[in-house]
């Protein structure tokens, strides 16, 4: 098991945790103490998903949890767009980065699963044998 700190998406999603506290920073005092405030409590409640996912055998609950967390971030950004409290541009940059992380969670959550259901066929051919 490698350290969650060292794994690709806890690096990329410490990106996205430097942009959200970067823009949030810049929202006025309407929207930095509402949206602002939640979205930064909620990209760090990735973290914990992500370690609790590297921990733990069922790796399936955290992912899903982490992927839950991350759509309503995501939600979050979008309504920052379009009440335009983000340019494009910086639009732009968060997208890369969270394309990026939902790719590699989704994967990860695949691998899992794919793993999970590996091990029981195993299970049930030495049950049967």
């Amino acid at each position: 098991m490698a350290l969650y700190s060292e794994l690709p998406v806890y690096r990329d999603s410490y990106r996205l945790l430097m942009e959200i506290y970067k823009v949030t920073n810049t929202f006025s005092r309407e929207y930095k103490f509402s949206l602002g405030q939640d979205m930064r409590r909620d990209t760090l409640s990735l973290f914990r998903n992500l370690y609790r996912a590297n921990k733990n055998k069922e790796k399936t609950a955290h992912l899903e949890a982490f992927l839950d967390d991350f759509e309503l971030l995501k939600l979050e950004i979008r309504l920052c767009l379009d009440l335009k409290l983000l340019s494009f541009k910086k639009m732009a940059e968060i997208s890369l980065i969270t394309d990026s992380i939902s790719k590699q969670v989704t994967a990860w959550k695949n691998k899992t699963n794919n793993n999970q259901k590996q091990g029981q066929k195993i299970s049930k051919f030495n049950l049967a044998g």
